[in-house]
């Protein structure tokens, strides 16, 4: 700082404005007169000066977007002249920092501030801290100087002493930015100073060491690149040589495709196809792209399993037991594919396996609710044949290339999905399991399900063309498993060419069997602990089974035990649990909460919901299986509403037309059943559907709105344990439906004891396992006067109050 400046000395100096840029203490810079606030600043301070005979002085202020900086920095007006390039100029010295304060008058243009120099000190000796960081920022300096090779500034550098003066050497940096100068300039502590430019200096070697990585790693990868196509030309150049000197021709490597192609077992015309691709390759030139086109086809040819296949295990009874072993119920999807392997083998020993070309290739579409197995019915399949088993995953394909591939003319063409499953097994016989059918989609790139046609038609698939190879491919020996969750939503050309096969569920007797001999092995490995060291008694697996999971399949139950024997592990890791351990029916609340499936009849009979008048239970199919539907009813007051029918809860058009038909049957035959239907007349119904946010369709529903109707019209409750199924006709009969098999499953996990069905589905219940009917009393009705007799009690509550 000058001699004749003082530290928190007033000051009185006329502005001159730096516009995005900033000039620190010590720093001596040119500046450009031809700005006129520059020339005014300039003007002013060498008219104040004069009188004194000292240099004139201006404060230096940093101006961003027309906003002058609270700090800023004495200079002094070393000389004025001309710039190197003729412009008239002015070299200011920074001497100190300068807190600005109000405005006042002055001479000449510019504008004049009151200031107060701030006062810097430094403690003398310097700390350690203090030294150490000055070495560090010398260090730093020195070498982003090197790295730019400004040797001549390096000396200069060591030779700062000053913290004050060496902090504000980074005002010359050119990388800071004017808000990071800014930021040292307002900074009145020396150290404080030192340390915020020796982070700014830090990050900024930081990055230049990231950016020269990132040149240096790209200048590489272009050097190999260039390296590896000299040394490939060479490589070409040298084989050339040893051709001619061995009397060779060009075209070697056609020439090992082709007798690749006639060494490999295959059929006639592929043979013949592939030889006429290997002519196109010896022609082509080696700049041509279809040279590399007709290799992948090559390549592709070669290794699919033409004439591999493996031999069927022909052991019926094996076979039998095999999938005994590994699935629990079935016994439809058993049954079928004991007798596929049955047929299959009786044709076999009369030299009946192929006929007409063809083999009698198998395809079964395994139609259930999720989590009942139809995947790994796939593997057990496989297994029992003895053959390799390859699965296709078809959930939201939309495009019809992944079922027959590419046209080879386009860019990255492959086969299609059945192809390369053919070639990841490795014969021509595996059984492809086609998993998730009913998700395929369909768009402007076409129907995959519709590509599916040929693979899955018996009659065609021994022909099949996939796009990519253009020649025809054998599948009539595949076993082709398909699954779906929702039949409706397979398409009705696709279903045709398959034999349905539907899993319905399984009941709680075949969830413990599965539970115990599957899942609880199976879990306990992944819970790290060795058999016998947990055990779960039957009751356990029971209760799991009925009152915490209630699902068609036993997806859910697995995480139930999953979750069991992660909490005994852990129990057990932190001293509170010795093993051996066997878990019992009334250990499952201490250790994963209560149950969140109470049977309605397990319920105190004033919380059930057929506890009031007016409310049913019926029975439907879902995509996750069968499941209990409560419907409510109830009259509106006939001063606050009008007459009419409101329905809610998200019902489709069938569902709302059963409830008219209802509705109307009770008026046309309230008189015979004794209800008072005159308040139909004049009151407003009310029909609900409880978990208004899925959507409900169907004619099922007809019974049980009928039922709900007349037991709140008659005062009668609803008997708890009853459940009920059938669409009901105007004149009150009970027609037929579907699903009986997964409403009777449904029924029996919800604690129903008595279901009611139409007559002329009596026939299904050969379809139900024996144990649940033993367990429920199924009452087959013809007429609507026959449900309500069974299912309303008698009566407790008047008709006026029920009203």
């Amino acid at each position: 700082m000058a001699a004749d400046i003082k530290a928190n000395s007033p000051l009185t100096l006329p502005v001159l404005p730096l516009d995005d840029e900033v000039v620190l203490p010590g720093m001596v810079v040119p500046l450009d007169l031809s700005d006129a606030d520059v020339r005014a600043a300039v003007e002013a301070a060498q008219a104040a000066a004069r009188p004194s005979g000292n240099k004139p002085k201006v404060l230096l202020v940093p101006r961003v977007d027309g906003t002058y900086a609270a700090t800023g920095v004495l200079g002094t007006v070393e000389q004025v002249g001309r710039l190197s390039d003729g412009d008239p100029g002015a070299l200011i010295r920074g001497v100190g920092r300068v807190r600005i304060g109000a405005g006042t008058t002055g001479p000449g243009a510019a504008l004049w501030v009151e200031g107060t120099v701030v006062e810097e000190s430094v403690p003398d000796p310097l700390p350690g801290a203090v030294t150490e960081l000055v070495k560090e920022y010398k260090a730093l300096a020195t070498a982003w100087l090197k790295k730019r090779g400004a040797w001549q500034v390096v000396d200069r550098v060591q030779q700062i002493d000053g913290v004050s003066q060496l902090a504000d050497n980074s005002g010359y940096s050119p990388f800071l930015s004017t808000a990071q100068k800014i930021e040292l300039l307002e900074t009145g502590d020396p150290v404080a100073r030192l340390r915020l430019a020796t982070e700014q200096l830090r990050e900024h070697l930081a990055e230049q060491d990231v950016a020269e990585s990132i040149a240096k790693d790209v200048q590489e990868g272009v050097d190999k690149q260039q390296r590896e196509f000299l040394l490939r030309r060479q490589l070409d150049a040298v084989r050339k040589e040893l051709r001619e000197l061995n009397g060779e021709s060009e075209g070697d490597e056609s020439d090992d495709y082709r007798s690749r192609v006639e060494a490999a077992d295959l059929p006639e015309k592929v043979r013949e196809a592939a030889l006429k691709e290997v002519e196109k390759l010896e022609r082509a030139s080696d700049q041509s792209p279809e040279g590399s086109w007709i290799r992948t086809w090559l390549d592709t040819v070669l290794e699919l399993p033409w004439n591999e296949r493996t031999e069927d295990a022909y052991d019926i009874r094996g076979a039998k037991t095999v999938l005994d072993a590994e699935h629990a119920g079935l016994q439809d999807v058993k049954e079928r594919i004991t007798e596929y392997l049955a047929v299959r083998k009786r044709r076999a020993d009369r030299g009946l396996g192929v006929v007409g070309g063809r083999r009698g290739g198998a395809v079964l579409a395994l139609v259930g609710p999720p989590g009942v197995g139809k995947t790994s019915l796939g593997e057990s399949v496989a297994h029992a044949m003895g053959r390799k088993f390859v699965r296709v995953a078809l959930g939201g394909v939309r495009d019809e290339a992944e079922i027959r591939g590419h046209r080879r003319t386009y860019v990255g063409a492959l086969p299609g999905r059945i192809v390369r499953a053919i070639k990841e097994a490795g014969s021509l016989n595996p059984v492809i399991l086609l998993d998730e059918i009913d998700k395929v989609g369909s768009d402007f790139r076409g129907d995959p399900a519709a590509a599916l046609l040929e693979v899955l038609d018996p009659a065609q698939n021994h022909t099949f063309r996939d796009h990519y190879l253009e020649v025809e491919l054998d599948l009539s020996d595949v076993v082709f498993l398909a699954t779906a969750n929702v039949l409706e939503a397979i398409p009705e050309a696709l279903l045709d060419r398959m034999e349905l096969v539907r899993l319905d569920g399984y009941t709680e007797d075949e969830k413990v069997v599965i539970a115990r001999d599957h899942l609880v092995p199976r879990q306990l490995e992944r819970a790290g602990l060795e058999t016998g060291e947990v055990t779960l008694d039957e009751s356990a697996l029971r209760r799991l089974a009925g009152e915490y999971t209630r699902e068609a399949g036993v997806r859910n139950l697995e995480r139930s035990i999953a979750r069991l024997l992660r909490k005994i592990a852990a129990q057990h890791e932190l001293g509170d649990q010795e093993l051996p351990f066997t878990v019992t029916h009334e250990e499952l609340r201490g250790l994963i909460g209560r149950p969140h499936h109470v049977p309605e009849s397990a319920q105190d009979p004033a919380e059930r919901r057929t506890a009031v008048p007016g409310v049913a239970t019926g029975l439907a199919v879902t995509g996750a299986g069968g499941d209990v539907l409560f419907v409510e009813a109830s009259l509106a007051d006939p001063e606050t509403s009008a007459s009419g029918l409101t329905l809610t809860g998200q019902l489709g058009d069938v569902m709302k037309e059963s409830a008219q038909i209802a509705l109307s049957f009770l008026r046309s035959h309230g008189a015979e059943l004794e209800l008072p239907v005159a308040d139909l007349k004049d009151r407003g119904v009310h029909i609900h559907f409880p978990a208004g946010a899925v959507p409900k369709d169907g004619p099922s529903a007809g019974v049980t709105m009928t039922t709900a109707l007349a037991s709140l019209l008659s005062g009668r409750q609803v008997r708890t344990d009853v459940a009920m199924t059938g669409e009901v006709s105007l004149t009150g009969r009970v027609l037929p439906i579907g699903g009986v098999k997964q409403k009777l499953l449904a029924a029996h996990r919800a604690g129903i004891t008595t279901v009611v069905i139409p007559k002329r589905n009596e026939a299904d219940l050969d379809d139900v396992p024996a144990e649940i009917l033993e367990k429920l009393e199924v009452h087959p009705v013809t007429d609507v006067r026959q449900v309500l007799e069974l299912a309303l009690s008698a009566a407790e509550v008047p008709v006026t109050a029920a009203a």
